[in-house]
């Protein structure tokens, strides 16, 4: 089967997006698919040089093919015309598309291209049907879902939610469709020495005599550090120890990600925290394998891949109930789930750091649950049943080659 994922961009600093695009690319490529991913060169939102990568031809990437494409204009909003020239030509000789976002120029034009042209695509809305997410800029959303994403919805062989919560609460602008609930997929980092760990650590400037809390995410006021950041101030000033490590970036609004580390600096918590900023490769290991707790109280939140790679580094968790994994990690024993109160958050982050023997214990239930329904090996497998199955719907696939 020939497969094309389509996605605005897959730098690294974009996150978890990216980041699953790529999994399940070598992980359908590994189960016997021809896989080309088709993108942009956008490398963040607010002015960074766009990547440095061949442009226009096939970039060979393990086991599956990229394909870049110039990006206009750099910022938020991205569109590539060399794509959708691209797609236009070549997308009739693939079986069906994966196209990964809403409410993007680069993704709604590239649904539109492949339903003029009959080729069956899949939706992701990436949490953009969420109500909470609508609300931003609402009127905007209405008329751009409206107009341009009702149709593109309408059309697609099915939207792909990554849980059932998301495609529970999803709008989907009045059109019917048929939809599919698969998970991300996460990829164990690989263990570190234990001297290795230390050593990044020291260099970070993390003491290890204290409870590590981890939030590795972006910085964002979708993720609830209005919420996190006074109960861990509430937390210190009971006396209870722990040392806070924030980790993560933000490419889109840098201006807030800043400001939240300054008053970090400049709190009571400033001596108890360490601000690191965008973390990959060992650093992020060390720090998901070194930490008691992770932490990522959000008001909303489609899936949480960041969550995911917590429970897989069997670090227990503390979520909000908002985040749409919250029924798995109470069901496994995986951590502790709040609601999107500081009340409520302080009380389970309280329980959690007092519980040392629990963490442990949570933590390898966390993992053994991750294990099982987060491995790429098995979404990739359902995932082309689905491509298989929404293909014989349609009649464009020979009954032989369902097999």
């Amino acid at each position: 089967m020939r497969v094309l994922q389509i996605i605005p961009a897959i730098s690294p600093v974009y996150g978890g997006p990216s980041q699953m695009v790529r999994g399940l690319s070598q992980a359908l490529a590994t189960a016997g698919a021809e896989v080309t991913i088709l993108t942009t060169t956008a490398n963040g939102d607010s002015g960074q040089p766009p990547l440095t990568v061949p442009l226009n031809q096939p970039v060979a990437v393990d086991n599956y093919t990229v394909h870049y494409f110039r990006c206009i204009p750099r910022g938020r909003y991205k569109f590539s015309p060399g794509l959708l020239t691209w797609l236009w030509r070549h997308g009739p000789t693939y079986d069906i598309a994966h196209i990964h976002a809403l409410f993007s120029p680069v993704s709604t034009a590239a649904a539109t291209v492949a339903r003029r042209q009959g080729l069956p695509y899949v939706l992701r809305p990436l949490g953009t049907l969420d109500p909470a997410d609508l609300a931003k800029k609402s009127q905007l959303k209405r008329l751009y879902g409206d107009w341009l994403e009702r149709p593109n919805i309408a059309g697609a062989a099915a939207l792909h939610f990554t849980s059932p919560l998301e495609a529970e609460r999803a709008q989907r602008f009045g059109t019917r469709c048929s939809d599919v609930v698969i998970p991300v997929g996460v990829t164990p980092l690989p263990a570190l020495a234990m001297a290795e760990r230390n050593s990044i650590l020291a260099a970070l400037g993390i003491p290890q005599d204290h409870p590590i809390v981890l939030y590795l995410s972006r910085l964002d006021p979708q993720k609830g550090l209005d919420l996190l950041l006074p109960a861990l101030d509430q937390l210190a000033a009971e006396g209870l120890p722990f040392h806070f490590v924030l980790a993560g970036s933000n490419s889109q609004d840098p201006v807030y990600a800043d400001d939240i580390v300054h008053r970090l600096a400049a709190s009571s918590l400033g001596d108890r925290t360490t601000c690191t900023g965008f973390v990959t490769g060992p650093t992020k290991a060390a720090l998901l394998q070194s930490a008691a707790l992770f932490v990522l109280p959000s008001y909303y939140e489609n899936f949480g891949i960041a969550v995911a790679e917590a429970m897989i580094a069997a670090l227990p968790v503390v979520i909000s109930q908002r985040v749409d994994l919250w029924p798995a990690v109470a069901a496994a024993e995986a951590g502790w789930t709040c609601g999107l109160t500081q009340l409520d958050l302080v009380d389970t982050l309280r329980q959690a750091l007092k519980n040392p023997t629990l963490r442990h214990i949570r933590g390898q239930n966390a993992q053994a649950y991750a294990v099982c329904h987060y491995n790429w090996t098995a979404i990739a497998q359902r995932t082309l049943t689905v491509y298989h199955q929404l293909l014989a719907a349609n009649s464009l696939m020979p009954p032989e080659e369902l097999h």
